[in-house]
């Protein structure tokens, strides 16, 4: 949600709108002669389409399993909780997915580094400074948030020329906080994300990677932005609220049971790739 803050819609198929970049910034005179009229502007939106998707799980709890709980421990409402964790990594997924997809940025909206140009201390010509500025001039709306996995954040907060930056000292050991990252760049958040995933299929040996890949991105992220107002580099489309319930299921174990069903309808959406700044493989 920090990344792609959520906005309600009507339906579950929504229409929002596109504004044309040239008429974004543009500058029509507003002068206005003692007896004239004042000058009329037509502005002109392209209306999207979209659907929300719905997004569920549902686990059968035999009423076994809930008679012989441990005193004080809910079986059901640990059930529930255990389905909205796994929605909410899905949900992470598909959103680190669509926002670390190069693809959804406009050629002059996104790098790629490479070599020495990666962010590590190893590298001395690395410049994560003028890397992240850059980006902020080239969005046509300055970023208000950065976004990034745990690996490169670990080699961005012990980067030589941040900590000197922050610190003042010759920046050869010491790390930095996200607030200090934040407010040398003059943004709201510096969002890291955490998240790991089992890409492996069921049965098979784990394998665990992160859901955020080894890229930063930079984003004006508007919270009160929805499909109508506002511009945002991004949204998450949600219709109705959180679905979470229970019903008897006689046909579970023995002694029957019940199932415990949670879910959503959402989809997050890249509205403004201009409003961002992606920098792919900003680590090795």
């Amino acid at each position: 949600d920090g990344v792609l803050p959520r906005t309600p819609v009507s339906a579950q198929q929504f229409k929002w709108w596109k504004y044309p970049i040239e008429e974004t910034f543009a500058l029509p005179s507003t002068k206005v002669g003692r007896k004239s009229r004042p000058n009329e502007i037509d502005l002109t939106a392209t209306e999207e389409q979209s659907k929300v998707d719905d997004y569920g799980l549902e686990e059968p709890i035999p009423q076994s399993d809930i008679d012989n709980s441990p005193k004080g421990y809910d079986t059901i409402d640990h059930g529930a909780m255990q389905l909205t964790e796994y929605i909410q990594l899905d949900r992470e997924k598909r959103t680190a997915d669509l926002v670390f997809n190069a693809a959804n940025y406009p050629s002059g909206n996104k790098v790629t580094l490479s070599g020495n140009d990666q962010w590590s201390a190893a590298h001395a010509d690395s410049d994560p400074i003028a890397d992240i500025t850059a980006g902020l001039a080239a969005a046509l709306i300055r970023p208000n948030v950065m976004v990034m996995g745990e690996e490169v954040w670990l080699k961005l907060q012990q980067h030589p020329k941040i900590v000197k930056a922050i610190h003042g000292n010759e920046g050869e050991t010491g790390i930095v906080a996200r607030k200090q990252v934040a407010a040398l760049f003059e943004l709201e958040e510096v969002l890291v994300g955490l998240a790991r995933v089992n890409t492996a299929k069921k049965g098979q040996t784990a394998t665990i990677a992160r859901v955020w890949g080894k890229h930063c991105l930079l984003a004006h992220r508007n919270k009160l932005a929805n499909t109508q107002r506002g511009i945002t580099f991004g949204f998450t489309a949600e219709f109705g609220t959180r679905v979470a319930g229970k019903r008897p299921d006689p046909d579970i174990g023995l002694r029957g049971g019940v199932r415990v069903r949670v879910g959503e309808s959402v989809k997050e959406l890249i509205v403004a790739g201009q409003a961002a700044y992606f920098i792919q493989d900003a680590v090795a």
